[in-house]
């Protein structure tokens, strides 16, 4: 592990309470394989140590092949033997008249807001998407696919000032009702009674995409019983639960019904993933989770933190509009991207690692906190990270290694990646929306 990666390392147990002492030396922790400018493996090496760290693992047994490989779990996927397709056609950077936008539409109801804000028909095809926004300009292009409920972002350059300011913020806010955070116990390894360490835990899983069900999915990891619910009108894509919802029971249930409350009221941890201002209209902000069920642990995370409210986004958005895009450019003409989803994965680690510390505190402390972060938060820490001239050279992706497991789900095979934690398995994925919506 680099120096910068133990810099985030040791600030992030600082920000969770541990003391100076829980800070593993540098030198035997791994360097992870994913090749990029920016230090992509560094943050991640970080990310899942403190999760291993928070959770009482030996984080000297942490490999970085594997969690590189977990930061392309993607990559790694197959629903019966064939990998899927993982983007729509309507997702990517397309040029306009005088720069660069990214969109976002693997969800249908964002792939039919973006077709009707630039006058396409429902078969329209990438082409048609190209030519279509290559008459626009930047602001134009995206004022007009966000003001028809889409997802469009312009691809911005860096601004190191921005990024500084939103340095000088933790990277997991945690508050508690009665002052700051004391040191937490001294980070063990795995129970000796075989108990995970987060065995009798009640999770509520509100999120989507990728770095909430991370988070979730490394909760399960270590024992909590996890429940995720969504809106039964909004399935998931098969293939992101199926990647993400290892060791979780699932159902549908609409965010308005008594049942929701109940559900709330019964769990240890509500992990939220939606945008702040839906999650307030549905009585389900953090605050609201809180008076109604004092002893909660409530973890928050957003796109664009919490002082954007309304606005919605993705990894990938993040990234074109934090700056991160123009510097991994492959050519200085055409955006790039980092080498996995790293903004969500590791925000994901990051807020397991909150969870989990505060779960471990005992007792009634730690309770009634709530911890935040963001996808944009996580992109301020690498862009202040050091960064190299170019990439190294492209490593593998592990296929075929023992970074992989089977499953059968639904009467299928599925093969995904194993955890990044070490010395742990993942359970099977249930299909989406097959489990009931109860404790």
């Amino acid at each position: 592990m680099s120096a910068a990666a133990f810099d985030v390392l040791s600030r992030v147990l600082r920000e969770l309470g541990f003391p100076a002492h829980a800070v593993p030396d540098p030198s035997v922790l791994p360097q992870v394989p994913l090749p990029s400018r920016l230090a992509t493996g560094d943050l991640a090496a970080a990310s899942v140590a403190a999760a291993a760290i928070a959770a009482g693992l030996d984080p000297l047994a942490l490999r970085g092949d594997r969690i590189a490989a977990s930061y392309r779990s993607d990559r790694l996927l197959t629903l019966g033997g064939a990998a899927p397709a993982v983007w729509s056609r309507y997702s990517g950077f397309w040029r306009t008249t005088d720069g660069w936008i990214r969109t976002h539409g693997n969800y249908p109801h964002h792939a039919a807001a973006l077709r009707r804000a630039l006058g396409l028909l429902e078969d329209a095809d990438a082409d048609a998407v190209a030519t279509a926004v290559s008459t626009l300009s930047t602001a134009f292009a995206v004022a007009r696919i966000v003001g028809a409920g889409g997802l469009a972002v312009a691809v911005d350059r860096e601004n190191p000032g921005t990024d500084a300011d939103l340095r000088e913020r933790p990277l997991l806010d945690v508050r508690l009702p009665y002052g700051s955070m004391v040191d937490l116990p001294e980070p063990t390894v795995i129970r000796n009674d075989g108990r995970a360490p987060l065995a009798g835990i009640r999770v509520l899983d509100l999120t989507r995409v990728i770095a909430g069900p991370v988070a979730t999915r490394t909760l399960a990891l270590l024992g909590a019983d996890v429940l995720r619910i969504d809106p039964p009108t909004l399935p998931e894509p098969e293939w992101q639960h199926l990647d993400t919802g290892h060791g979780k029971r699932t159902a549908p249930l609409d965010a308005r019904s008594p049942a929701m409350r109940e559900l709330a009221d019964g769990a240890d941890v509500v992990v939220l993933g939606y945008r702040p201002s839906a999650l307030a209209r549905l009585g389900l902000s953090p605050e609201a989770l809180l008076a109604r069920n004092p002893r909660l642990i409530v973890a928050q995370l957003s796109a664009w933190g919490i002082e954007h409210p309304d606005s919605a986004g993705f990894d990938s958005l993040v990234q074109a509009a934090s700056g991160i895009s123009w510097i991994e450019s492959p050519d200085g003409i055409r955006p790039g991207v980092l080498p996995a989803q790293a903004l969500d994965h590791s925000a994901g680690y990051l807020l397991a690692a909150a969870v989990t510390a505060l779960v471990r505190r005992g007792g009634d402390e730690g309770r009634s906190s709530i911890v935040r972060t963001s996808l944009r938060r996580v992109a301020a820490e690498l862009l202040g990270m050091p960064r190299t001239p170019e990439p190294a050279p492209p490593e593998a992706d592990g296929a075929g290694s023992d970074h992989s497991t089977q499953f059968i789900v639904d009467g299928r095979v599925i093969t995904t990646t194993r955890p990044a934690l070490p010395g742990l398995e993942f359970a099977a994925p249930h299909a989406w929306g097959s489990d009931h919506a109860r404790w």
